[in-house]
């Protein structure tokens, strides 16, 4: 690649926000690469500046953070997106596992610098609970169908069609399907 042209991808500092991303979400490098289907030596000559990734890769990585391209670069303009349904990524957590304990698709992933994440998770019936974790500051719970049991440090809550549940969100947390038939919510976390 010529000097100018490292040079001036060099500007966007794309490796850094990668990092932040990932620093932000507490996910390690191998983490990423489980989601991403990269590999942690990429992914880290990536976040050093030793290595451009290509628009494909680029976006691999950002569907798992759920930012659009448009976060690495430069934008302005109204803060408009429409994430299409057949445009979003399905992920299950953990990341290889067996049996997953819920799949989610981000809502909002082609919004830069986005004030809150949107997620729609499905929670399989009969799924192992999920890891207790924690992150942002707050979260928002919305049943669309079935039944969600989520439990707030040792606060066990059980969720039904049309209930919502808000909670602090850097306390650990974790989520499990109520009944032997799949739930469906929508999760609105802010960062």
């Amino acid at each position: 690649m010529p000097d100018t042209l490292a040079t001036e991808l060099a500007t966007y500092q794309i490796g850094p926000r990668i990092k932040t991303l990932r620093l932000k979400k507490q996910m390690a490098l191998a983490q990423l690469g489980e989601h991403s289907g990269l590999s942690t030596a990429m992914l880290s000559k990536i976040e050093r500046g030793q290595l451009f990734p290509t628009l494909p890769t680029l976006l691999r990585i950002a569907l798992v953070f759920g930012v659009g391209l448009e976060f690495f670069f430069d934008r302005t303009g109204p803060r408009i997106a429409v994430t299409r349904k057949n445009e979003r990524l399905r992920l299950p957590i953990p990341a290889g596992a067996a049996a997953a304990s819920y799949f989610f698709e981000s809502l909002d992933y082609p919004l830069a610098d986005r004030r809150m994440e949107a997620f729609l998770a499905e929670f399989p019936g009969g799924s192992p609970p999920s890891d207790p974790h924690q992150h942002g500051a707050e979260e928002l719970i919305y049943v669309v169908e079935g039944a969600l049991t989520v439990t707030v440090e040792n606060e066990t809550t059980t969720l039904f069609p049309g209930d919502a549940m808000t909670f602090d969100s850097s306390v650990p947390h974790c989520y499990q399907s109520a009944e032997k038939a799949s739930c469906t919510a929508i999760i609105v976390a802010s960062p």
